[in-house]
């Protein structure tokens, strides 16, 4: 007589089976697949590897924000390297041919930089909004040394929630070809719930808060000129602009994918339905890896800066093409953006 334990191996490997023949990914989505991964890849390697190597070569003069960004790079370059993993399996017609070990760092990498980039984001966010609405109160409280801390926190924190993705088995056989549940084939469980609440709903709340009242203290300052107000501005929206593309939409489609998905119980036609959400949202989280650089742009004066060298020419002062924007970028301590 089966355990417990084997009837839920046999429920799984049924409901696995069920999602292969009605879910699987179609030939034309895995040349589209393939084709966004690569063209990520590519975006996300040169502009964070460029943003990291400026933010530590510059980084006795690095500022709580620039802290952040450097390790927002940093998150960013840990989950490229398992890009190149996805255009195989892709280009393979679905077969994972990598093994157990690097289907279990796929799945921890892929978590850890979206937590981790969501994390540093809200940091980001915080910092910006007492530097601007609290700039004399929170000399002491925005030094390097406590960024620093707080992104140490934050690495070993979110690394011992992703821990057991390293530690369980993570591939499976089916109709001879291996599966990687990592790669849009997570383990359905209502107990997710809990932990996409604490997780990602309160750093949304504290980004999108911070970054209102930051608004507000703007529209109100009479002593800041409008250009730079607007240049404010247009950062923020580009940082919701991250949240609302890569990650609202997948933390929307994990709460829907966990309330409707019940394996072989469900409909064919709905099965496919939340496949094709999940890995759309699962390209969509990739994406800020390619998005993150452009907003380096507009808060990293350092990073402005070697773009307009490299671009406009490499003479010792900036060509007037890009003149007037290296400074913009900061706002110094009461507008610091």
């Amino acid at each position: 007589m089966n355990g417990p334990g084997d009837i839920k191996v046999l429920i799984f490997n049924n409901s696995l089976e069920s999602t292969e023949r009605c879910g699987k990914e179609s030939p034309v989505e895995n040349v589209l697949l393939a084709a966004f991964y690569l063209l990520d890849f590519i975006i996300a390697v040169v502009g964070n590897t460029l943003a990291l190597w400026l933010f530590i070569r510059d980084r006795k003069s690095s500022t709580p924000a620039n802290i952040f960004l450097m390790h927002l790079a940093i998150a960013d370059l840990f989950f490229v390297l398992v890009l190149p993993t996805r255009l195989v399996y892709h280009f393979s017609g679905n077969h994972w041919p990598f093994g157990e070990i690097p289907c279990r760092l796929t799945g921890f990498l892929f978590y850890l930089n979206m937590y981790a980039s969501i994390y540093f984001l809200t940091c980001i966010s915080t910092d910006r909004f007492l530097a601007i609405v609290h700039p004399v109160k929170s000399i002491k409280l925005r030094r390097p040394l406590y960024a620093h801390l707080a992104c140490a926190f934050l690495w070993v924190i979110i690394a011992l929630a992703m821990a057991p993705l390293l530690v369980s088995v993570q591939t499976v056989q089916v109709n001879n070809s291996t599966i990687c549940l990592q790669l849009y084939r997570e383990k359905a469980s209502r107990h997710a719930l809990v932990s996409l609440a604490v997780a990602f709903t309160f750093p949304f709340v504290m980004t999108v808060t911070s970054y209102l009242l930051i608004i507000r203290s703007l529209q109100r300052g009479t002593r800041i000129e409008n250009h730079l107000k607007e240049k404010a501005v247009k950062m923020i929206i580009l940082v919701l602009v991250i949240f609302f593309i890569c990650f609202v939409p997948y933390h929307i489609n994990r709460y829907i994918y966990v309330l409707h998905y019940h394996g072989a119980q469900t409909s064919c036609d709905t099965q496919r339905l939340l496949a094709l959400s999940n890995r759309i949202t699962s390209c969509l989280t990739s994406l800020n890896t390619a998005l993150d650089p452009v907003m380096y742009f507009f808060v990293a004066e350092k990073f402005q800066e070697a773009l307009c060298k490299i671009f406009c020419g490499k003479g010792p002062t900036i060509p007037p093409s890009c003149e007037g924007k290296t400074n913009e970028s900061s706002l110094s301590t009461k507008t610091e953006l």
